[in-house]
């Protein structure tokens, strides 16, 4: 009996404390819920950030059916994913650019199907152009040429090319344009008060296309 008794105490003992790390988990994940941002977006580092374990956090995951979109990134089902802000975390040296920045900026009405982004000469791109990324390259010295950070819809911050730069790309890479959206675009810059001439000049003799932008302007203003 004084066996039964001694093992029953034990029993109950460990029952209790099973009991008080299953409450403290339920109370971690709600926890964790808390750094999930608007969008449904979970960032790994985040998470590390505040002190939870990375069992806590994929506890949480496999729970709630959280999709992994990138390296440290995942998503809940139950919200609209910002494409945008994903593409920005999986690839961090890139910056959007051409439809993307063109539609951003209003030179041009109809918004990409696809993303585009562009990035430095050598930095792999194989998995973003499977994934149907549009993507760029340029020097790696010319890549901050005119970046600047943007809001998305949901509030996050994401790189993006100026007004200037932008126009640059767009008489770079004009054969990649449909003739009409080009022609429309370098019209709406060109009634724009906020466009700055020298600037675009500038940007366009460091990617040797100042002859043409020149052309192109002479003609239209």
């Amino acid at each position: 009996m004084a066996f039964v008794r001694l093992f029953i105490k034990h029993f109950t003992f460990v029952l209790i404390w099973i009991m008080i790390l299953a409450r403290k988990m339920v109370m971690h994940m709600d926890n964790i819920e808390k750094i999930v941002d608007s969008s449904g977006t979970l960032l790994t580092k985040d998470a590390m950030d505040k002190g939870f374990s990375k069992f806590q956090l994929y506890k949480f995951i496999e729970k709630n059916h959280y999709e992994r979109v990138a390296h440290g990134v995942y998503v809940s089902p139950d919200t609209w994913e910002d494409e945008s802000y994903v593409l920005s975390l999986r690839c961090p040296k890139g910056v959007f650019s051409h439809d993307e920045a063109l539609y951003y900026h209003g030179l041009v009405d109809r918004e990409p199907i696809k993303k585009t982004i562009t990035v430095y000469t050598g930095y792999g791109t194989s998995a973003l152009v499977k994934d149907g990324i549009k993507v760029f390259t340029v020097k790696k010295e010319l890549l901050a040429i005119g970046a600047i950070t943007v809001n998305t819809s949901f509030g996050h911050v994401i790189p993006m090319y100026d007004l200037e730069r932008t126009v640059c790309d767009l008489v770079r890479s004009r054969s990649w344009f449909e003739i009409q959206d080009f022609q429309t675009a370098l019209k709406t810059y060109v009634g724009r008060n906020d466009k700055d001439l020298n600037k675009l000049m500038e940007y366009a003799k460091a990617f040797h296309v100042d002859k043409i932008i020149r052309e192109y302007m002479e003609v239209m203003l």
